[in-house]
Parts: C-alpha cells; structure tokens; sequence
C-alpha cells in the first residue's frame, strides 16, 4: 500500500517521536536563552518539554517560563547565561532582566 506522505513529512513526524522518551541526552553546550532585538525579546529553550518559546523579556511569560527553568534544576545555569548576556551585551537590559527575575523569587530555591 502506498503512503500519501512525503518522506520529509515522515522523517518530521519520527524525529519529533523520538523525544518523547522524556530521557534527557544532551551533548556539549546547551543554551537556554537566545537573544533577539536588543535584548527586547528572546528565545527561551525548555530542556523539560522540548519546547521553545518567542517571549518578551519584560513579559510575566518569560518569568513564568524560567520558573519553570529553574524549579527543573536549571537555575545556576540559566542565571549564568543572563549574567553573560549582560556582559556580553551591557546595553540590551539584560542586568534589569535578572533583577525582575530576583525579585519575582524565580532563582530561589
């Protein structure tokens, strides 16, 4: 019997199977945090579901979403990344970032 689908659809719909197994494998440097428009907005990669999302910095969102980053385990490394984002990058706002992130208890563990 013959498949309607492309083989690109279906090497789509394995790789995306594959991560189901909720076993975590991950080789060399992950980054949770990708800087878009001046430190504005960014991409928040979530290791416990797969997920990324397109987030404003300044968004109840994005606090959500690294609580949930950092109740996973991730704080230490998460606080890093936004430490040298602001190094990297002084005037994108990323210190003002980690300080709404302090006082909204997110790093606390």
């Amino acid at each position: 019997m013959a498949s309607n689908t492309s083989k690109t659809a279906r090497a789509s719909v394995r790789a995306g199977q594959a991560g189901q197994g909720g076993a975590l494998s991950v080789l060399g440097e992950f980054k949770y945090l990708i800087p878009l428009n001046g430190g504005k907005h960014a991409y928040v990669r979530n290791l416990t579901n797969g997920k990324t999302a397109h987030l404003r910095t300044d968004s109840e969102a994005f606090v959500e979403e690294i609580r949930v980053l950092a109740a996973a385990g991730h704080a230490a490394k998460v606080r890093a990344e936004i430490n040298a984002l602001a190094a990297t990058h002084p005037d994108h706002g990323w210190d003002k970032t980690e300080k709404r992130l302090v006082e909204a208890g997110v790093f606390e563990g």
